[in-house]
């Protein structure tokens, strides 16, 4: 079945990333396949954005992320699943994407954000362009109500 099991996990909204990973666990489960937990910071250390923070605060953002993914991953993946945590920086689709490419990710699992028609038209849906450009099967978990 699934060796490596990808989820991209958003830690800025509550309760969005449990389904992604509880179906992750179901399959890593039966398969005896590592998950990865992913999470993106976007642009921190880009110029513009770095100019405004004190020169610690990237640092200091990555480690407490850090910290707070491993509560996250503690709280929802049982012991005895495999698993591995990571945070990394950039756009969030491509990350997730550059990301699937190196650890050879045979499933994605990731959840959908609600999103407006403007917000679409204007920003896209990273869900969408992950679809569109990441390797291996990939499921998309439409938000409640939707």
């Amino acid at each position: 079945m699934y060796q490596h099991i990808l989820v991209p996990v958003d830690l800025n909204e509550n309760g969005f990333g449990d389904k992604a990973v509880e179906l992750a666990v179901w399959h890593a489960q039966r398969s005896g396949g590592i998950i990865h937990l992913l999470n993106v910071l976007p642009g921190i250390h880009m110029a513009m954005v770095s100019s405004y923070f004190p020169k610690d605060a990237a640092r200091k953002m990555m480690q407490d992320t850090q910290m707070k993914l491993r509560e996250f991953a503690a709280t929802h993946i049982p012991e005895g699943v495999q698993h591995v945590e990571t945070v990394s920086e950039g756009k969030p689709w491509s990350t997730i994407v550059d990301h699937a490419r190196q650890i050879k990710a045979d499933l994605i699992i990731m959840p959908s954000h609600q999103r407006t028609k403007v917000d679409k038209l204007m920003l896209g849906s990273v869900a969408a362009k992950v679809v569109e450009n990441a390797p291996g099967q990939i499921l998309v978990l439409k938000p409640p109500g939707s």
